[in-house]
Parts: structure tokens; C-alpha cells; sequence
């Protein structure tokens, strides 16, 4: 027998929930790094330096039915509105008078537990009764990660380790990468190029065996 079906749902600052009619088809993440390479003489090629790491995002189309169609005992086709649920969406793009900004919202599905801003909401009506009640809908939801500045961690989830590991150099890795992968920054290959002795970043090497320490 499989388990019980877990539906998604966000998570707003505050303590409010909002869990989805239906769980998403599929979701996309997107993560990007600011990365530059300088050309010095004497150098067979160019020396990469990372700058900066971007703000993650999350893509994903939920989808709303209230529509009650026509049976034995009622004819009649009937339903609620569905904006009752699309537009507790569409609230979490407008600044909370107590907080003085947007809420940060958590979207829970699963493994994946992302935490951010909600930049964009677009609705599709694509159903109505005869007096034009909506009754059915697709939500286009857009979410971006946020950076706190004081702790220096962006607002996802993300996984360090509590005990120095021993970690083995792969193919075509840097240390910003393994940094990224193994603490969720790519900033902390300073964490790691410390630990280890590394004076220039890109002088590691496949094989190579590193020491990945606690935070």
C-alpha cells in the first residue's frame, strides 16, 4: 500500500499557512554565480575568479477547481469563486503593514523546502459559470531567494557539516564549487582554502584530498 498523499504548501512569515488544492506537476530552480576570467601574460589561459553569488529562484504552476458539475438530484452546475484562493496568492506581493516589506514565504514540497519572496503571481481564468463566476484556475508563481546580510546566508535551507569530512577532488572542480555543493555558499572556499593551506584557489588538483571543516 503507498503512503498518504502530501500536498505542498507555503509557509508565510508570521505563522499562517496556505496549503495547495493540487501539487504541482513540476517546478524548475535556478542558481547562478557571478564569475569572471582576466587574462594574465604568461599564462596558458585565463585565471577565473568568482565574484559573487546570485539569488536563487523557483518556478512552478499551481493549479485551482471549485467548479461542482451537475448531478441526479441537482441539475444545476455550480461551484465557489476560485479568487478565494488565488488572491491569498497574489496578497503575498503586497507589503505587510507590520512587517514594512513583503513576507518571506516557504514553499514545502517534499525534499524541497524553499524560502524567499514571491516576485511574480500570474493568474489564468480558464473556466466560469453562465452569471461569470470563475471557477476554475492556473497560478504562474515566481519565487526568489533572499539574502540576509547579517548572517551572510541566503533563505533557503542548506546543509553544512557538523564534523570535519575528508572530501576527494574531482575532475574540472574548483573550490568555490565544492564550497557550494558541501556548505550551500560558494563564498566559503576561503573556509576551505584555509583549512587546507591554499594560498591560490586554483591550484588544486583531480585526486586531491581536502579537509572540509565544521562552520
Amino acid at each position: 500500500m503507498g503512503g498518504s498523499l502530501t500536498k505542498a504548501k507555503l509557509q508565510i512569515e508570521g505563522g499562517d499557512e496556505f496549503e495547495v488544492q493540487f501539487n504541482p506537476a513540476e517546478y524548475s530552480l535556478d542558481s547562478s554565480i557571478k564569475y569572471s576570467e582576466k587574462t594574465v601574460p604568461g599564462q596558458d589561459g585565463p585565471i577565473g575568479q568568482y565574484i559573487a553569488g546570485n539569488s536563487s529562484s523557483l518556478s512552478l504552476t499551481l493549479y485551482f477547481d471549485t467548479y461542482q458539475p451537475p448531478t441526479l438530484d441537482n441539475q444545476a452546475e455550480g461551484g465557489t469563486d476560485v479568487t478565494e484562493y488565488t488572491k491569498k496568492l497574489t496578497k503575498l506581493t503586497l507589503i505587510d503593514g507590520t512587517l514594512h516589506r513583503v513576507p518571506l514565504v516557504t514553499f514545502l514540497w517534499g525534499s524541497l523546502q524553499f524560502c524567499g519572496v514571491i516576485i511574480s503571481v500570474k493568474e489564468s481564468y480558464t473556466m466560469f459559470l453562465s452569471n461569470g463566476m470563475p471557477v476554475r484556475a492556473k497560478v504562474s508563481l515566481s519565487m526568489k531567494s533572499f539574502y540576509d546580510a547579517d548572517t551572510g546566508k541566503r533563505g533557503f535551507p542548506l546543509e553544512s557539516p557538523d564534523r570535519t569530512k575528508v572530501y576527494t577532488v574531482l575532475q574540472g572542480e574548483a573550490l568555490w564549487s565544492i564550497a557550494a555543493r558541501e556548505y550551500g555558499q560558494p563564498g566559503y572556499w576561503r573556509v576551505i582554502a584555509k583549512e587546507n593551506g591554499i594560498l591560490n584557489p586554483l591550484e588544486i588538483l583531480p585526486g586531491q584530498i581536502l579537509k572540509l571543516p565544521p562552520l
